[in-house]
């Protein structure tokens, strides 16, 4: 008989430790941590302990999870209610600076706007080359990662050559790109390829649409 007749038996028998419950006080197994002997209730509770441990490791997980989405939801919140008092550009990009590097503790931001029937001066209205709005345009997502458009680099001035990620949110009308809202760091860590983007995509039409409503 071999190990796979036995497991096949008590497979097929799911009832012989109730019939046979005396053999259980007399069969041991090592202890998975010490490899002393057990017995197989032992064995069983060190591994309900262990499962339990484990739930309880994820539920705290996912509690701290749901905690930073409801502050990051606070957050665009905010900025939504400041963009509702907006009354001219110079107010959106003041409200869009402010709570981008304050309230997000994003360090370097810029953006620019192109294709707008009203201009205005700064460099948010900069003329931009036909890769950076193809590249816009190409955006299915907003972009997280490496730097490596110079031209995008170079709106955030001394700062462009520090950064080690950046993340480029499309501003768009009607599923078109009108401009770029970019945001850097100098962490590689802080924005990469595999983070969510709800939030910034969220703060991005938020941002358009006050700027449509702007700019036209």
């Amino acid at each position: 008989m071999t190990p796979q007749d036995v497991a096949a038996y008590l497979q097929q028998h799911p009832d012989f430790f109730d019939e046979n419950a005396e053999l259980l006080a007399h069969l041991t197994v090592p202890h998975p941590d010490t490899g002393e002997a057990i017995s197989l209730t032992q064995r069983q509770m060190h591994a309900l302990r262990a499962k339990i441990g484990q739930l309880e490791h994820k539920f705290a997980e996912l509690i701290r999870f749901g905690e930073e989405n409801d502050e990051i939801g606070e957050k665009v919140h905010r900025l939504s209610l400041d963009l509702l008092t907006t009354e001219s550009f110079e107010d959106i990009r003041q409200v869009v600076m402010t709570h981008l590097l304050e309230d997000f503790a994003v360090p370097h931001v810029a953006m620019r706007i192109w294709n707008s029937v009203l201009k205005k001066d700064g460099d948010e209205f900069a003329p931009v080359s036909e890769s950076v709005s193809f590249l816009a345009g190409d955006l299915p997502r907003p972009y997280c990662g490496t730097p490596h458009n110079d031209e995008v680099i170079g709106w955030f001035g001394e700062s462009g050559p520090r950064l080690g990620s950046v993340c480029l949110v499309p501003l768009l009308r009607d599923r078109t790109p009108f401009g770029l809202l970019a945001l850097g760091s100098e962490e590689p860590q802080r924005f990469y390829p595999e983070m969510g983007t709800l939030y910034v995509t969220r703060i991005g039409e938020l941002v358009a649409a006050a700027v449509l409503g702007e700019l036209g």
